[in-house]
């Protein structure tokens, strides 16, 4: 059982507090515990108070610490010594959003990349010199600490761990079952500006899954727009709004993903996991897990592989 403590530091918005619970009890084996430095009823930003039932205490026994809220604001002393423990016992320590401030404060951050939401990155970046900010990413990883930009980057973040504990396909089904999308990849940009909505409110999520249901079929444009009804370029610009990406970096990361879950889930030789993602084959696939992950699909394997011992496809 892998045992979470989601530390809690006010001003902080409810919905910041959920997305951990809401990811990681989507998933199998792990015990998420809420804390704060003082337990109790909690004022939130813009929304009910909550109660948070434990003290720091529950850091003390954890794998994974959840920075979660400050809005930039001084964290308590005693929360920041808790988190200073948990990174001296190598407990695997990460920040959602202005949980990023807490870190920096604790200096767990000095001398690492780090990230938080894109209004408050130049104020993270001034405030701490010592940290390497990345204002455009989703969520970074530098030696073993992870930070994540805001709401849905949050939600993208939990996921990778998730995919690191368990694996793609365990990852890919928390997903489904918290009704988000699979995990971006944290290297994806920011949504600094504010999508525009669907045109006359007609999401293309239809379109998306379609999509994913035919990753192994050759699939253009044209095929997307013609089951969206709607033109190339209007498809182009919808789905940019939607998911920050064009259809066909959308697809691409979406095969990707795919092969990683087939190497991850499968003995099948590469050409296999080629065409069954819809890469080609054994070659393509090596140039793009290269390119998009940094490890050859046999490296990945050796080193993600969650196929049971003796077990075959």
């Amino acid at each position: 059982m892998h045992r979470i403590a989601v530390v809690v530091v006010c001003p902080v918005l409810s919905f910041d507090v959920s997305i951990p619970l809401m990811v990681f009890n989507s998933a199998a084996d792990y015990e998420v515990r809420v804390c704060t430095a003082r337990p109790g009823p909690l004022a939130t930003v813009g929304g009910p108070d909550i109660v948070v039932p434990d003290g720091l205490e529950t850091v003390a026994g954890a794998d994974t610490v959840i920075a979660v809220g400050s809005g930039g604001e001084p964290a308590p002393p005693e929360v920041l010594d808790a988190l200073r423990q948990a990174a001296a016992r190598s407990a695997r320590i990460a920040s959602l959003c202005t949980g990023a401030f807490v870190l920096a404060q604790a200096g767990l951050l000095d001398g690492r990349r780090a990230t938080t939401h894109w209004g408050l990155a130049d104020d993270l970046a001034a405030r701490f010199p010592a940290v390497d900010v990345q204002p455009g990413l989703l969520f970074v990883e530098d030696g073993g600490i992870f930070t994540s930009a805001g709401a849905a980057a949050a939600i993208d973040l939990c996921l990778h761990l998730v995919r690191l504990d368990y694996g793609a396909a365990v990852a890919n089904a928390a997903a489904r079952l918290a009704v988000v999308p699979p995990v971006r990849p944290g290297g994806q940009a920011q949504f600094i500006e504010t999508p525009l909505p669907p045109e006359r409110g007609a999401s293309l999520a239809a379109t998306r899954a379609w999509a994913l249901a035919r990753l192994d079929r050759p699939l253009t444009l044209t095929d997307l727009a013609a089951h969206a009804s709607t033109s190339v370029r209007t498809l182009t610009r919808r789905f940019h709004a939607e998911t920050g990406m064009s259809p066909l970096q959308w697809l691409l990361q979406r095969r990707i993903d795919r092969a990683r879950e087939l190497l991850e889930t499968t003995d099948l030789p590469m050409d296999h996991v080629a065409g069954q993602s819809g890469l080609g084959g054994a070659d393509s696939l090596r140039k793009h897990m290269i390119a998009r992950v940094g490890l050859t699909p046999t490296a990945y394997r050796a080193t993600f592989t969650r196929l049971p011992t003796g077990s075959s496809s």
